[in-house]
């Protein structure tokens, strides 16, 4: 079991899959506990965010003084102000949130970086969004195991 745990881990940290390819394989290709998976997978995918901010934020300083790169993050962070003022944290969360490829916390780190949305907005957005998303991977993967009964369990019932 600590191999198959360990592959989770793995492909949680899989920039594009996740959590959203960890839990549905520990369910439904390993057949581990949905909780245990659960907790292993959005774990490994909220511990990424730190260190890929801290990666995105080394990358953006080689090469924010680059003039094509620098008029561009400009220009996208002056057209997204408004809206970054307004649904900030909000967005940021639901973005991360929706269980899709693309949209887990390597996106939202990348996005938040490039709406100029600051570290200590962005990172409990970001862990917020990771967490939701494991909940509704977690919920599809066992109604897909097991149909509602598979909620039953979830649920203690």
């Amino acid at each position: 079991m600590l191999n198959e745990l360990l592959y989770l881990v793995l492909i949680s940290f899989i920039p594009g899959i996740e959590l959203r390819g960890a839990i549905p394989t520990g369910i439904l290709l390993y057949g581990l506990n949905p909780l245990l998976v659960f907790f292993v997978s959005t774990l490994a995918n909220i511990i990424l965010i730190l260190p890929i901010y801290i990666f995105l934020g080394f990358f953006f300083d080689l090469i924010k003084n680059l003039p094509i790169l620098k008029t561009l993050i400009q220009r996208i962070q002056l057209k997204a102000e408004k809206y970054v003022e307004k649904y900030g944290f909000i967005g940021l969360t639901v973005f991360v949130a929706i269980p899709l490829p693309l949209t887990g916390a390597y996106s939202g780190v990348l996005g938040a970086y490039l709406l100029g949305i600051k570290k200590r907005k962005a990172i409990p957005a970001i862990s917020l969004g990771v967490l939701i998303a494991g909940v509704i991977v977690t919920i599809l993967s066992v109604l897909a195991l097991n149909g509602f009964d598979g909620i039953k369990f979830l649920l203690g019932i």
